[in-house]
């Protein structure tokens, strides 16, 4: 394919950037990236499209990973496992993602997307306080199953990652939202490396257009760990509403076919 143009790239870094904001936040930054290059790079192949927004997401996700773990300290007996298992399943969901077409997924996410964000729009103290619901190993072993499923997800398509970690979380395991964010964070950065790993030595990332917006996404990033950090869980939460539900319009459009 033919290199951008430069102002493809000022608009892929603009998505980035968002993106980046958003994924630090709540999660699903990659339903701004994904389709911004979707849109940005007709002449790209799928499996191009997807290593390409990984190398931008995974900008972002460093730098919130770290900016949430300097200030919120969550517990490595819980974020570590997870890392490991998110890690795995995108491994093998990137050799799935190199072979299947995104729209075998979207109803799916919009299903469980419509049901999350009701389940969380409806209960208005959950995620408030962190209020654990199991103990010991039954508590790690569903973050440890999660971690597998999502991080598959996230190798085969991604968009929409970064909630459904956040979800589980808090949702299931009852963490707060803020420091859900943070253990959501640090599996999302596990699944983009392993992801990369993956599409790298098949050749499938545009380096230069995804540089670009992985400084774009990496400022945002930044931006976003930090304003939720200092806004706390009640910014989280409401912020969550809103992206999920603009996230259940878009896909919703989609397999409806009005977009």
């Amino acid at each position: 394919m033919s290199d951008p143009s430069t102002t493809t790239l000022l608009l892929l870094g603009l998505a980035g950037l968002a993106a980046g904001f958003v994924d630090a936040v709540v999660g699903g930054g990659g339903l701004i990236q994904l389709p911004a290059l979707l849109v940005g790079l007709p002449s790209a192949s799928p499996v191009q499209i997807l290593a390409t927004n990984k190398l931008g997401s995974i900008c972002g996700t460093s730098v919130s990973s770290a900016t949430y773990y300097r200030r919120i300290r969550p517990d490595p007996r819980v974020f570590g496992p997870l890392m490991v298992c998110a890690f795995a399943g995108s491994v093998g969901g990137a050799f799935i993602g190199s072979h299947i077409s995104d729209r075998a997924f979207d109803p799916i996410v919009l299903v469980v997307l419509v049901v999350v964000g009701a389940y969380v729009l409806f209960r208005p103290g959950l995620g408030e306080t962190t209020l654990l619901r199991y103990d010991g190993r039954r508590h790690l072993g569903i973050a440890m199953v999660a971690g597998v499923l999502i991080g598959c997800y996230d190798g085969a398509l991604g968009p929409g990652t970064g909630s459904f970690f956040v979800i589980t979380l808090v949702g299931l395991l009852g963490y707060s939202f803020l420091e859900g964010a943070a253990k959501a964070r640090l599996a999302n950065w596990a699944t983009n490396l392993a992801a990369l790993c993956v599409f790298v030595p098949q050749g499938a990332v545009l380096w230069e257009t995804g540089l670009v917006m992985g400084a774009c996404n990496l400022v945002g990033g930044y931006l976003g760990a930090r304003t939720a950090v200092a806004k706390g869980a009640g910014f989280v939460r409401v912020f969550f509403i809103v992206v999920v539900s603009a996230f259940v319009v878009r896909i919703g459009g989609d397999v409806l076919g009005v977009w």
